[in-house]
């Protein structure tokens, strides 16, 4: 059984020592651990300090994707690199690598098709109040959405079986993270969870500059994916809630017509409930549209899956992908510990 550690990189030739050497270059139940980086336009030494430091696979894009970009295209370079088990994690070195153990034995033992590392949020020393309660909340929307009990929702420190890795394809141009979890939910993959530790911060994340950006950029995400995912729901409780703005605006009007008789008033009351009505019926037609567009993705997702067994079955290599000469003498001391 192959294992790949992928590590989605954009300049980070100061982080990567630290990030590899912590990495296992062995674990239990897998016969080959094997170390991939995707370089997303990396404008310093990102990939000479990757070589350097032994991976055993480099993807380098031609210029910044973003992080759900990097994520899909190291996906798929792992998968055509023969990777029975891939797992995920931060070149910033966030999570504990020691945890790859845990996160890898129930994909292993074939009990999970996903293991997201949970971190501890409430008592996460990294993060201010604010930002765990948006953790929270985002992470409550995502369990509603994919019909999944995964606590901590943004984790991107995650193993993935082949077979979870061949089905996930990620869209969102801003994080992965959230998308993947509720495509596999709604694709009833077995998806659990394990509570791993995490290092001190040596930088600030790269994804927003501020808690305002964090802010809309989160509910943009889980905004767009669940009306992606959920889109009756989504819009119709949108035309519910217009529907009873409609309602109350004219209730001026049917009082007064109902207690006096007299219908030439409220004229502006009755002008907003139309108005507000008119946009219910419409949210409620684009609900039903978005339904039928939401089958559609479902079909365009398996022909995808199909695409893609069918390249691994033709041996097609990995794109944007780059030979490295591995030095197995850069790991024999770690093995040899």
């Amino acid at each position: 059984m192959k294992l790949i550690i992928q590590i989605p990189c954009l300049n980070e030739a100061d982080q990567l020592p630290a990030t590899l050497a912590a990495l296992p270059v062995a674990l239990e139940g897998v016969d080959v651990v094997e170390w991939l980086i995707i370089d997303d336009g990396s404008t310093d030494a990102t990939v000479e300090v990757a070589k350097r430091c032994g991976v055993h696979h480099v993807v380098k894009l031609p210029q910044n994707r973003g992080l759900a970009t990097a994520f899909q295209a190291g996906l798929d370079a792992c998968l055509k690199l023969g990777a029975d088990v891939v797992v995920n994690t931060d070149a910033d070195n966030q999570y504990n690598a020691d945890d790859i153990q845990l996160l890898t034995d129930p994909v292993v033992a074939g009990l999970a098709d996903i293991v997201v590392g949970t971190r501890d949020l409430r008592n996460h020393e990294e993060f201010s109040a604010l930002k765990i309660r948006l953790q929270l909340i985002g992470s409550w929307v995502v369990r509603k959405a994919s019909g999944t009990s995964i606590p901590d929702a943004t984790s991107g420190f995650r193993a993935y079986s082949r077979e979870a890795a061949i089905g996930l394809t990620v869209v969102n141009s801003y994080t992965y993270t959230i998308e993947s979890l509720i495509q596999a939910g709604r694709q009833n993959a077995a998806i659990t969870s394990v509570p791993i530790r995490t290092n001190a911060k040596v930088r600030d994340s790269r994804l927003f500059g501020s808690m305002f950006s964090y802010i809309k950029k989160s509910a943009l995400t889980i905004g767009r994916v669940f009306a992606a995912y959920e889109p009756l729901k989504f819009f119709g409780a949108l035309s519910a809630l217009l529907l009873f703005g409609a309602l109350l605006s004219s209730m001026p009007f049917v009082v007064d017509w109902l207690r006096t008789g007299d219908t030439s008033g409220h004229l502006q009351s009755i002008i907003l409930a139309a108005a507000l009505g008119i946009a219910s019926v419409q949210l409620l037609a684009l609900a039903v549209v978005a339904d039928l567009i939401a089958s559609q993705r479902v079909v365009s997702q398996r022909t995808l899956e199909r695409v893609r067994r069918l390249e691994l079955q033709a041996q097609i290599e990995p794109s944007h992908y780059e030979m490295v000469e591995f030095d197995p003498a850069v790991h024999a001391d770690r093995r040899s510990g």
